[in-house]
């Protein structure tokens, strides 16, 4: 059994019927539960879910609070690589767009590396585009080589890869894996993935799965919203995290919730979703996993960032750009961008901000000690 598994049976609820018989009443009790159930998660997805937001918030920053304390989790991605096999139809890393295509040397992944480090951080996350023949297995184990001198945890976000390839990086130093399935909804996919290796719907969404049996410290999923309604979306996601959290006990299960940003393609979103609406996804989450980790990244601006802090969320990127070489070579790198970021500013200025609301901004929260691979037990 794997989630498709439970995925093809969750498709089969009338979620219209559900959301439309909830009550006040029905949200007041769930308030007041210990654990939630699916059942549970869906209904505070509902739109009278909408009317309770702020008791909701109440609930899911005391439960952050008891699980995570006052910390903030502070990261940034790394670009090695832009180049791309698929056709995704909202992405500006798509084959068909007219991008400038770059691949770091090792060199560059190092003045990379030197340019971030300065900043304080210490956890990183490296990115590519999805072209195992420009940044394959290999090319990643040796930027990891290189990095491991300057960070202590390094998560990836590449294309799906097998037991056997995610082993490989874990062996190198690689502890966490991102991979979103971006839209949860079978017929959607392959509507927005007409051609390349990630059509495989199937093959992507197990790919967390098999993160976890790669023995990945930390796993990360997520649905790209605006791709298709928001509240089946956010409940598949929820549903897929849960999973893992409950068969993969010694793995670290997250989700983050990324809306579209403008994108070299001009893909419009098909599905508005709010900033209300995405407040209400936190919350939900939180309440359904309160040991979940819950990331958001600088595609939200500043001020809404600042305010979803008490209301969650663990994670956040700081310092960020999307080039290719982005951090060490920002002339040279223009136009290589995966999409716009509407939060640009640097690490110390997310720093001061989150001691200014009482948090303690947390650059390191892991090391993986010499001769012990990462996810291996003491």
């Amino acid at each position: 059994m794997s989630f498709y598994d439970i995925y093809q049976e969750a498709k089969n609820i009338d979620f219209e019927q559900h959301w439309q018989s909830v009550t006040d009443n029905d949200i007041l009790r769930i308030l007041t539960k210990e654990r939630l159930d699916a059942a549970d998660y869906l209904t505070l997805l509902s739109p009278r879910a909408a009317d309770f937001l702020e008791p909701m918030a109440q609930r899911a920053h005391r439960l952050t609070v008891q699980h995570f304390g006052h910390t903030m989790l502070l990261y940034t991605p790394m670009y090695l690589a832009n180049h791309c096999a698929n056709h995704c139809l909202y992405c500006s890393f798509s084959a068909l767009n007219k991008l400038k295509r770059k691949k770091l040397s090792l060199a560059q992944v190092e003045e990379e590396a030197k340019a971030i480090a300065a900043t304080g951080l210490k956890h990183i996350l490296i990115l590519t585009g999805e072209s195992p023949a420009h940044s394959p297995v290999s090319y990643i184990a040796d930027c990891v080589g290189v990095l491991k001198k300057y960070f202590d945890s390094i998560s990836i976000e590449v294309y799906p890869l097998s037991t056997e390839e995610y082993a490989q990086l874990v062996a190198v130093g690689v502890d966490g894996l991102t991979i979103y399935q971006e839209v949860y909804d079978e017929e959607m996919y392959k509507h927005l993935h007409p051609r390349g290796p990630k059509r495989d719907y199937r093959y992507r969404l197990d790919a967390p799965e098999r993160g976890c049996k790669a023995k990945m410290r930390t796993v990360n999923v997520g649905a790209l919203l605006g791709l298709e309604d928001w509240r089946k979306e956010a409940f598949f996601t929820g549903l897929h995290a849960d999973y893992l959290q409950n068969k993969y006990l010694d793995t670290e299960i997250g989700i983050s919730v990324p809306r579209i940003r403008p994108n070299v393609g001009g893909f419009s979103p098909k599905v508005d979703v709010t900033d209300r609406h995405l407040v209400q996804i936190i919350l939900a989450y939180r309440l359904f996993m309160p040991r979940a980790g819950i990331a958001v990244s600088t595609r939200e601006r500043a001020e809404l960032r600042n305010h979803l802090i008490k209301l969650g969320v663990t994670k956040m990127s700081a310092g960020v750009t999307t080039e290719v070489g982005g951090h060490s070579e920002k002339d040279s790198a223009e136009g290589t961008g995966q999409f716009e970021i509407s939060d640009n500013r640097g690490v110390d200025e997310i720093k001061q901000m989150l001691l200014s609301q009482g948090y303690q901004p947390v650059f390191k929260d892991w090391q993986c000690i010499d001769g012990e691979m990462p996810g291996e037990s003491v």
